[in-house]
């Protein structure tokens, strides 16, 4: 039986890069459906990728970060009843190729939650800077001492889930910087992780908006926030909304 699969795409100034992740994804499979969600982008994003004919896009009137942006493309995807949906940046960082990896454990029934990780296998591809991967250490220990489940790469935001996963993050997906948030926010809800190691590489025009001083403000941000959810109750996970 064919699934119904959903590439949400978040983009934030991304004009010189949007339409080739389009066209990979698309050339990579063509019965993946592509969702641009455009975060009022300053440039030309929204408008490029929608002149591929090959992605659906929303332009969104505020900018509203990554997280509103993601959560976005899951409540498209709970709308329009599709079985898994992958999350994939519009920067050119993620390979097409590695979408395959992410996908069938989700066919097969082994996880809710895949995650494409730079560091659960040795490789050459691009691992990010040696400050970033300290911080990416940190939020290793932390969030599986919090869950039990050992995820190496919490910030990936190369990211499968299942049909459940998506209706749950549709209405309860963090806010911001929400990649570590959302690991503790899984797996403090009974839903089984997953990782799979994957290549990624830099990306090939632009910058990235966590530099310098960000970065030391993200990673004190994000440790408190996963502290606080830390603390929250653990809301219903609903098995019966796929």
């Amino acid at each position: 039986m064919h699934r119904k699969i959903l590439a949400i795409v978040p983009a934030f100034n991304e004009a010189e890069n949007i339409g080739q992740v389009i066209e990979t994804i698309k050339k990579e499979d063509p019965l993946i459906d592509i969702l641009v969600v455009n975060d009022c982008s300053r440039d030309k994003t929204g408008a490029l990728a929608e002149s591929t004919g090959l992605a659906t896009v929303i332009n969104l009137p505020f900018n509203l970060g990554i997280g509103g942006a993601v959560q976005t493309g899951f409540k498209y995807a709970v709308r329009n009843g599709y079985d898994i949906a992958f999350q994939f940046d519009g920067d050119g960082q993620h390979l097409a190729a590695e979408i395959k990896k992410l996908i069938e454990p989700i066919l097969r029934n082994e996880a809710d939650v895949v995650i494409g990780s730079r560091f659960c296998e040795k490789h050459k591809g691009f691992r990010s800077t040696p400050l970033r991967r300290r911080g990416i250490k940190v939020f290793e220990i932390l969030n599986s001492l919090l869950i039990r489940q050992r995820i190496t790469d919490n910030t990936s935001g190369f990211r499968a889930y299942c049909t459940n996963a998506i209706h749950f993050l549709a209405d309860n997906y963090p806010e911001d910087y929400p990649e570590p948030e959302a690991v503790l926010l899984l797996g403090k809800n009974g839903f089984t992780l997953k990782e799979v190691p994957v290549r990624m590489q830099e990306r090939k025009q632009g910058n990235s908006s966590i530099t310098g001083i960000r970065s030391g403000y993200y990673m004190i941000k994000v440790l408190l926030a996963v502290l606080v959810n830390a603390m929250r109750p653990r809301l219903v996970k609903d098995r019966n909304t796929g």
